[in-house]
């Protein structure tokens, strides 16, 4: 198809409809369920697994990055489906729906293996309900983003939706953590297997909630909204087109190459930050939520101011500012440890670590906020360009590179964990001491090592083209060819 021509930059953007405050709430109950409720909850999944349950730390991540993986791989036909699905409840809404038992029972049973299970049971046991519960999320969360760039095509108005989705997750997230840690982990739980069962069902418990009330809704909206055109083609003949139509927009290409990289290394970091609070900065698994707690005031922080921040600054100078907070996170208390300048240990530590995860809430609630307010942006140019709405699939691709990195990281930390052999059986020594030689190598791959990995994403995303000038005009070239009238029906 021939690209067509756009505007000089500075044309009006175009108008649309802005979502009811309302609506908004209810849309934003979806975030809480995914990236806040399904997120946080299995964030406990591989310090349960590898040190409480002694599974090897290479096994825990390949079963982790298994579930990612047939998750990252669904998300492109999740997508697609979203797209040309036809129901009198909207394209996106029955994918929802039908999503929210089988994440609700994935969840519970991830935390609740059999006892006594050989390490070969457990890890297959792990590897099902990971991903079953991958699988499951997605088939909710693809058509959740996708409906969230239907709720308005304003620039500015993409970014108040994603605050509240963002808010939303961030305040589910922590919830699930305060209920962690005062009612299942408290008095050194997070080492004890009776508490886990209990906090998966419970984390169930509250995704069925919010998963169900953000279907309940907005299942006028969803069902009021325009109806794909009938596609001929089966979806495995012409998922692979439509792949390679949204990698043939260079903006989608850098979001994509750049969120791939920047997830791995949050993956590699966060997978580790309960063996790196334990074993090194010696905490009390009952402190570490108030580490939790100063993160999610950062990322409120983050999240609520990034609508101002953008309203001054380019979006992509929003996403790498964001990033330079993450990679402070990752450098400053680690680099003073391993330099031996300054290493609190036990409640000394509490308050540093606690800055520490402030400063990288901030920078991850203003990239969370400005990378799928950016993807919505690319979907406009590339319905420009190419003349077709493909929000599903381009979510997906952002969910799969979020998947598809995720899972690399946690594999990696996996697999780290063993190189640096890390004891398999401290988890059960009642006051057992990790080797310095250890903790310097775990602090390594824990810190430094994903802050150079982002470094990169830095450079690659640097390059990126879609302005508030561009968008202007791209969303008015599309709304000058929505009010042109049909070939052959005259002026």
């Amino acid at each position: 198809m021939q690209r067509s021509e756009i505007p000089a930059e500075g044309a009006e953007a175009a108008g649309s409809v802005s979502p009811t405050r309302v609506q908004k709430v209810f849309y934003s109950l979806g975030q809480a369920a995914q990236s806040g409720g399904f997120d946080t909850a299995v964030g406990f999944v591989f310090f349960y697994y590898s040190v409480v349950l002694g599974l090897s730390g290479a096994l825990v991540g390949a079963a982790l990055a298994i579930g990612l993986a047939f998750d990252a791989v669904v998300d492109p036909f999740i997508g697609s489906l979203s797209d040309n699905l036809k129901s009198r409840l909207g394209r996106r809404l029955p994918l929802m729906m039908a999503a929210i038992l089988p994440t609700v029972i994935s969840v519970g049973l991830l935390f609740s293996p059999p006892p006594d299970l050989s390490q070969p049971l457990l890890f297959a046991w792990l590897v099902v309900f990971s991903v079953a519960g991958r699988i499951s999320i997605s088939l909710f969360h693809v058509p959740y983003v996708a409906l969230g760039a239907e709720l308005t095509t304003d620039y500015a108005g993409r970014t108040s939706v994603v605050v509240y989705r963002s808010a939303a997750g961030v305040l589910a997230g922590l919830a699930i953590t305060a209920l962690g840690y005062s009612a299942f982990f408290a008095n050194g739980g997070l080492q004890r297997t009776e508490g886990y069962p209990g906090f998966g069902w419970s984390a169930g418990g509250i995704l069925f909630v919010c998963m169900t009330a953000c279907c309940l809704g907005l299942r006028r909206f969803a069902a009021a909204l325009p109806q794909p055109d009938r596609v001929p083609q089966p979806m495995w003949s012409r998922l692979p087109s439509e792949v390679r139509e949204i990698f043939a927009n260079r903006s989608f290409r850098l979001l994509f190459i750049s969120a791939l990289i920047t997830y791995l290394a949050q993956g590699l970091n966060a997978t580790l930050n309960s063996h790196s609070f334990v074993f090194v900065w010696l905490l009390k698994s009952e402190s570490i939520q108030f580490i939790s707690y100063a993160f999610v005031v950062g990322l409120l922080l983050g999240v609520g101011s990034a609508p101002r921040v953008q309203a001054r600054l380019e979006k992509k100078t929003v996403v790498l500012v964001g990033l330079s907070l993450l990679i402070a996170n990752w450098l400053v208390m680690q680099g003073a440890w391993l330099a031996g300048v300054y290493a609190p240990v036990g409640q000394a530590a509490l308050a540093p670590m606690q800055l520490n995860s402030f400063v990288a809430g901030i920078g991850i609630g203003l990239v969370s906020v400005a990378y799928p307010s950016m993807m919505a942006d690319a979907a406009d140019e590339h319905e420009h360009l190419f003349g077709r709405r493909r929000e599903g699939i381009y979510f997906a691709g952002l969910g799969f590179a979020n998947k598809a990195a995720v899972g690399i990281g946690v594999l990696l930390a996996g697999v780290a964990l063993d190189l640096i052999r890390f004891p398999r059986d401290i988890g059960q020594i009642a006051g057992a001491v990790l080797p310095h030689e250890v903790q310097v190598r775990l602090v390594m791959v824990w810190g430094p090592i994903p802050a150079v990995i982002a470094v990169a994403s830095m450079v690659i995303f640097a390059s990126y083209g879609i302005t508030r000038a561009r968008h202007a005009a791209i969303a008015a070239a599309l709304r000058a060819r929505a009010s042109a009238p049909a070939p052959g029906l005259g002026a």
